[in-house]
């Protein structure tokens, strides 16, 4: 086997054996790339860092492998690992030697060894985690060609992060977690990673010396599953308040983050001041420029969420306030970094569209980071540029850009694998940007990606002409899903030419279960022609019904009684949010669909039917899993469509027929999800627990957990959150217990409407639903943590169930 990893390596070469790179083609951040090449930690420590890397993902090899820090000096000038055998003529001790400019590069040739030579694979542990039993035994590990292997790095930066990840993914994380997922990081060449965790602890001090006491702040952190949205200044208050015990939690738990993360040589990205601001502000300085920012999303415009007050960052406070926040940052974590986050305007307009206004409102910003370290340069999602494109013309995106000095700023492209921003902004006027894949909205779970973007988009933007490109980067919403994606944007941060993915997805599917097996190839040629070749330009996924059950009258010939309230579910093209929308028509809703449904049915029998050369293995089982939910929620929307059609006709056994089997399929589904550990409610909610110091924390933490991924923002009696389901979840637990007496609730009444040959009652559905799901929200039932089932028994069965014939 090894045999053939080292052939199909022979074939990858030539994509990235990279020519020398002249500094010169940053020559914009040359000077802070200086900077924080003198603030890593030493040599020493960083070796020791790659050493503890590798321990805790390859104990036994712990003596087959030496690492060396080295200056770029022996890369050209640039990042770089090289590998080499190592020369020594005892029978034990080291065989390979890896040497970088950073641990992340030593750490970063480590994984491109162990695949490459080894046919290893690692991703997350909830996406199947590791396959090591491909990599030889020590003393038997495969050798280079005498020459070695040197890989440098096409541009400085692998950015990580999305500003709303801390919410939907690390919330309820502790150091055990967080230790793995920077450990991930560093294997993945991550270099630039968002580091967002404690900042509330931060503010309640600056704030403090600003007399607003920790009481004022009760109404203006959020809850810890929505502290992201209250961070950006869309709420306020939501899921709070925010204990003591919490805001010490999770500064510790910061200072342990930031601490490995520069172990390793990575440079973290820290928060900013971006004019959000408690209420109590306005009567301690009744002088300032205090605005409240518009409803975001809001049932009723509810003040007790909405409207969070914003400090206008020409006001000399923004900059007293800025200033002490990085101050305040760099007392408690050192001298860290130079580069600061900040996005005033994340789905909030400024507002006037004035050139003038938003350059000055630009260079205030700066001019408070600035003054807290005078060599801050100030990152920001380009998101804004996209979401708001009616706002953010050329006049007023120029006038953003180009409101700092040259150099001063780094734009995040952050849709570029959909969307990128570069190609119709002239390069961002200039400024450097970092290319995105941003993939992921909520932190759901649907098979999704555009394989042949990500191979070839960062490529064609850094070699462009006048490119400003300094780095790639992966800003999804949430993780731990779709690894395939994720694995082949990683290596973009160490490659100057296209990948070739029908060769790199078959050596994908090699290295993930160890082994070749012809069929499980088959259905990964079929899955990257279908599921992950998505080329629509649709920015959501995951509508599948089940998860996201469209709030809708679907009548259409109730002679002259059609409902007012009767709407057509629809999803908000580029704009500000993405969530359900509401207009009045009576067409159909749609679930988002980019394949033929039967070509991804006949990958799902060739994954089935290779099972058996795959026993045991947890990436096989995830995928096994994920592949067979992924066809089963497409059948279930064609069972939810054929419901509510035979409605629309007055079939009312046609009816009863499609809704049960959409209700058994919800079933079938739960079952399925309960036997992989991946897969469940129980996890998350006990995640979440574990961090309460006392039962009234343990509620609050339970309610935020089991918010989000339902109805994620507030109601009323009879209207749901704009954002219900925004945040859904493929899990067990919550298809029993949530979505399986929502539909049924729902197909209820829609069954009565018929036998009464009465208009449906959707305001009364909506009630009752409402009521059903607060009462969820609240609740407090166990659900369980370990997997029962055999995953491949239970796939094989539904496939034959629902295809076979």
């Amino acid at each position: 086997m090894f045999n053939e990893f080292n052939f199909l390596f022979l074939i990858l070469v030539p994509s990235f054996l990279l020519l020398p790179l002249s500094l010169s083609e940053f020559d914009s951040i040359g000077p802070l790339l200086q900077r924080l090449d003198f603030k890593r930690a030493p040599p020493s420590v960083q070796e020791a860092a790659a050493k503890g890397v590798l321990s805790r993902l390859l104990p036994t090899h712990l003596s087959s492998f030496e690492f060396k820090i080295v200056s770029k000096d022996a890369c050209g000038g640039d990042s770089c690992f090289l590998i080499n055998n190592y020369n020594q003529l005892r029978q034990s001790g080291p065989e390979i030697i890896i040497r970088g400019t950073t641990a992340v590069e030593i750490a970063s040739g480590l994984h491109w060894y162990l695949k490459y030579w080894c046919g290893a694979h690692i991703s997350w542990a909830k996406t199947g985690g590791i396959q090591i039993a491909s990599v030889p035994k020590p003393g038997s590990l495969p050798l280079l060609k005498d020459e070695g292997l040197i890989v440098k790095r096409p541009v400085p930066w692998n950015y990580y992060q999305n500003v709303v990840t801390s919410s939907y993914s690390y919330v309820w994380w502790d150091w055990e977690k967080w230790e793995k997922e920077v450990d991930w990081m560093a294997l993945q060449g991550v270099n630039l990673p968002l580091a967002f965790t404690g900042q509330e602890a931060i503010w309640q001090k600056v704030f403090k010396d600003f007399n607003i006491s920790s009481e004022d702040l009760n109404n203006f952190f959020g809850g810890p599953a929505f502290l992201a949205w209250a961070r950006m200044g869309n709420l306020h208050g939501w899921g709070g308040p925010l204990s003591q015990n919490w805001l010490d939690h999770q500064l510790a738990l910061q200072k342990q983050i930031i601490t490995r993360m520069l172990e390793l040589g990575m440079t973290p990205v820290l928060p900013s001041f971006s004019g959000n601001a408690p209420a109590s502000l306005t009567k301690i300085f009744p002088s300032a420029k205090i605005t409240r920012l518009g409803d975001w999303n809001t049932v009723d415009g509810d003040p007790r969420w909405c409207c969070t007050y914003l400090l206008d960052p020409s006001d000399p406070l923004f900059v007293e306030i800025g200033e002490a926040f990085i101050r305040k940052q760099i007392k408690e974590y050192g001298d860290v970094t130079d580069i600061y986050n900040c996005d005033t305007f994340n789905e909030n307009s400024p507002p006037t569209g004035d050139p003038e206004y938003i350059s000055n409102l630009g260079a205030s910003i700066f001019k408070a980071m600035s003054k807290g370290d005078k060599d801050a340069v100030w990152l920001m999602q380009g998101w804004l540029f996209y979401s708001d494109s009616s706002f953010w013309k050329p006049p007023q995106m120029k006038a953003l850009l180009q409101s700092v000095p040259s150099g001063k700023m780094i734009v995040l492209d952050l849709f570029a694998d959909v969307k990128p921003i570069w190609k119709s902004s002239f390069q961002f006027y200039g400024t450097p940007y970092i290319w995105c894949m941003l993939h992921n909205f909520g932190g759901n779970i649907e098979m999704y990606g555009i394989l042949d973007a990500i191979s070839s988009g960062p490529v064609e933007a850094h070699i462009s002409a006048n490119s400003t490109m300094v780095g790639v980067g992966m800003c999804m919403e949430g993780i731990e899903q779709n690894p395939v994606v994720y694995e082949l944007m990683s290596e973009m941060a160490f490659r100057e030419k296209k990948v070739q993915v029908p060769e790199w997805i078959k050596s994908y599917s090699h290295r993930r279960y160890g082994k070749a097996v012809h069929q499980v190839e088959e259905a990964w040629e079929i899955l990257y022609h279908t599921i992950y070749n998505c080329t629509d330009g649709i920015a959501d996924h995951n509508h599948d019904f089940i998860v996201m059950f469209p709030d809708w009258d679907p009548s259409t010939n109730f002679g002259s009684s059609v409902a007012n309230d009767q709407k057509k579910i629809y999803f908000l093209p580029p704009g500000n949010r993405r969530y359900l929308s509401q207009e009045t028509n009576s067409d159909m809703p749609q679930a988002h669909l980019w394949y033929r449904p039967n070509d991804v049915i006949k990958a799902l029998q060739l994954f089935v039917a290779g099972g058996k050369d795959l026993a045991g293995s947890l990436t096989y089982r995830y995928d096994l899993v994920d592949l067979t939910r992924q066809v089963l929620s497409k059948l279930a929307n064609e069972e939810y469509i054929k419901a509510v059609t035979s409605f629309q006709k007055k079939d009312i056994d046609a009816l009863h027929f499609h809704s049960n089997k959409f209700l058994q399929l919800i079933k079938d589904i739960e079952i399925l999800l309960a036997s992989d550990d991946n897969f469940l409610l129980g996890t998350w909610l006990e995640s979440a627990k574990k961090l309460a110091s006392n039962p009234s924390e343990k509620k609050q933490y339970e309610w935020n957990a089991r918010t989000q991924v339902t109805m994620w923002y507030d109601t009323n009696e009879t209207t749901q959150s704009k954002l219900h389901d925004y945040a859904n979840k493929f899990w067990s637990g919550l298809f029993e217990s949530y979505y399986l007496p929502r539909a049924s609730t729902y197909f209820s009444y829609l069954s009565e409407s018929l036998r009464r040959n009465e208009k449906f009652k959707l305001i009364e559905w909506r009630k009752q639903w409402i009521l059903q799901s607060n009462k969820w929200q609240e609740g407090n039932e166990l659900y369980p943590v370990k997997a029962n089932g055999n995953s491949l028994a239970i796939s094989q069965a539904l496939y034959e169930k629902y295809f076979a014939k």
